[in-house]
């Protein structure tokens, strides 16, 4: 049940991504032509008012098909109609006014001349592969030459759409923060102790109940979780534990912690934990202040990963569902934590400028916007080429640490 819990929470993540982009471009007048959670093969799928949605089999993300994401360009029918023109050279003439008219930039012309290629190619006698071909480039053709086609539209429209999505993931990220901290965090009573266990290192070096523990080896705690953290993870060498004891400060001797149930303790059990909670306006400057450092300290991490040296804090989805589904075991509290910080990093990563990401399409719609121009369809190409490496790269850096981290390795 975490497990399923988890994988739904991530796709809810992508859901609203993607939603980010597929409202803002029907704000904006363009209109697309599929919403997918998951990329194709579809696993479901059903079309309303001339939209497609569906679930794809593979879940590496999602996407909305906006129409026109490229300049058209005559080399584009040379791959869709080079088969039919093979079995059907009566198709040529249609077919090379259309290039014609593409490479002048007569677009409204190239426009009206599709329907005619499209008659030309029902008529003639084609393979299946062929056809679908060619039903493909007459598809693509009309959407990337009508007037709602995405590489026509004003500079700040193509970046209202693009950066809609990563924007979406922002503030749901600082929402589900700013619910974190109504719904209480953990208070400093948190650390008092309140029943120690007989025969035990605590006992042993005179912890006592009422103390309140304030260091471990000298290292400032705040937080329940700041001891436990520190005990568990001490490797059974010795403690010192700083408590205040009827006001006064007090360093215990060193206690040993000894493992129980795989797990690193002292023998003690804390008071009932006591949370504090805020208002929403304090908790949504909280949530925004967690996120401008979750944000720099993401910043650190991406150049410790292009140095080389952050390869082993990658993680793929496999990770993320496996350390989410942990998350949702201990309780709601955590999990939205876990939540907040997955949208924020899907926000943060889609910003990169490398295409195919909303960065690469935001750095291009303003290169372009400079340039008054569009820029060619083989940059794009050799770019997006470059980008789809990086992320593949990454992916499997991130599977082969999750793999590793489940067979302990």
């Amino acid at each position: 049940m975490s497990v399923f819990v988890s994988i739904v929470g991530l796709a809810l993540l992508i859901l609203i991504h993607e939603a980010g982009h597929f409202f803002a471009a029907r704000a904006v007048g363009m209109s697309p032509r599929k919403f997918y959670v998951g990329f194709p093969p579809a696993l479901l799928k059903t079309t309303r008012k001339g939209i497609e949605y569906g679930v794809g089999a593979i879940p590496l993300g999602g996407y909305v098909k906006i129409p026109g994401m490229h300049r058209p360009a005559p080399s584009d029918l040379d791959v869709h109609f080079g088969p039919a023109l093979y079995e059907s050279p009566r198709l040529l003439p249609p077919v090379e006014r259309i290039k014609r008219l593409v490479a002048q930039g007569d677009f409204e012309e190239a426009r009206a001349a599709v329907p005619e290629l499209e008659r030309a190619v029902n008529e003639e006698e084609l393979s299946a592969k062929a056809r679908r071909s060619a039903e493909r480039g007459l598809s693509e053709l009309a959407e990337a030459l009508g007037s709602d086609a995405y590489w026509r539209q004003r500079t700040w429209k193509r970046l209202v759409v693009i950066a809609a999505g990563p924007g979406t993931n922002l503030v749901f990220a600082i929402a589900l923060l700013a619910a974190v901290y109504m719904i209480g965090i953990p208070s400093d009573a948190s650390r008092r102790v309140d029943k120690v266990e007989p025969k035990t290192p605590a006992a042993q070096v005179g912890l006592h109940p009422g103390d309140t523990i304030v260091g471990i080896n000298r290292v400032p705690t705040y937080t329940f979780d700041d001891v436990r953290d520190s005990i568990r993870g001490s490797g059974g060498k010795p403690l010192v534990v700083s408590v205040v004891r009827n006001g006064r400060y007090i360093e215990l001797p060193p206690a040993t912690p000894e493992k129980t149930q795989g797990v690193y303790t002292l023998g003690f059990r804390p008071s009932a934990i006591r949370y504090k909670r805020y208002d929403p306006i304090t908790a949504i400057g909280l949530a925004g202040k967690d996120t401008w450092f979750v944000t720099k300290a993401m910043g650190t991490w991406l150049g410790h990963i292009a140095s080389g040296s952050g390869q082993k804090e990658v993680s793929s989805p496999v990770g993320i569902v496996r350390e989410s589904s942990k998350a949702v075991a201990v309780g709601v509290r955590e999990y939205l934590q876990v939540l907040a910080l997955i949208s924020l990093s899907l926000a943060l990563l889609n910003m990169l400028p490398l295409l195919p990401l909303d960065g690469g399409h935001i750095a291009f719609s303003i290169i372009e916007g400079v340039r008054g121009r569009a820029v060619g369809r083989a940059v794009y190409e050799r770019v997006s080429a470059v980008g789809i490496a990086l992320v593949l790269l990454l992916f499997f850096v991130g599977l082969s640490n999750d793999i590793g981290n489940l067979h302990g390795g």
